[in-house]
């Protein structure tokens, strides 16, 4: 019988990223599908900064641009980030304990094909564009979400 999680990335922070990635590539890694699905703050976690664009866009948009992350090394901590100190910490004791990056546990996700799947009215709020996300990013709409969700034996919102 085969098992399958369903994460929703809510949060556009380190730590709540890297807990969602850890349990992802676990579940992948116990052959359990895996599907993450990214939601307003959480989008920055799936933004390439090397696609970023300010073309077409509204002012607010280009303002949020301009004042958010560029991508998932930019994300903050939730608690304690003392404008990047407390990141830059953690990230030195994670090195310490041999420990992966955010970013290593986002290409061992996309690696082990994990489903990434960004809320289309997110993005649109948002003022994303479709080539700001990595390519294996795929716009759904909220009912995809949901069916995804009530077929998957654990739902986590992080």
């Amino acid at each position: 019988m085969s098992k399958k999680i369903n994460l929703l990335m809510f949060s556009g922070e380190y730590d709540k990223a890297m807990a969602g990635l850890i349990l992802a590539n676990a579940a992948r890694d116990i052959d359990v599908e895996v599907t993450m699905f990214f939601s307003f703050w959480g989008l920055f976690l799936v933004r390439d900064p090397e696609k970023m664009t300010l073309e077409d866009k509204s002012i607010y948009e280009k303002l949020m641009d301009v004042i958010t992350p560029k991508g998932p090394g930019q994300l903050p901590l939730s608690h304690l980030n003392f404008s990047g100190l407390g990141r830059m910490m953690l990230e030195e004791m994670m090195e310490e304990q041999g420990a992966p990056k955010l970013i290593h546990f986002l290409k061992g996700a996309r690696k082990k094909n994990i489903k990434f799947y960004a809320c289309k009215l997110s993005v649109e709020i948002m003022g994303f564009k479709t080539e700001e996300l990595l390519p294996e990013v795929e716009i759904i709409d909220a009912a995809a979400y949901l069916r995804d969700a009530l077929e998957s034996d654990v739902q986590l919102f992080i």
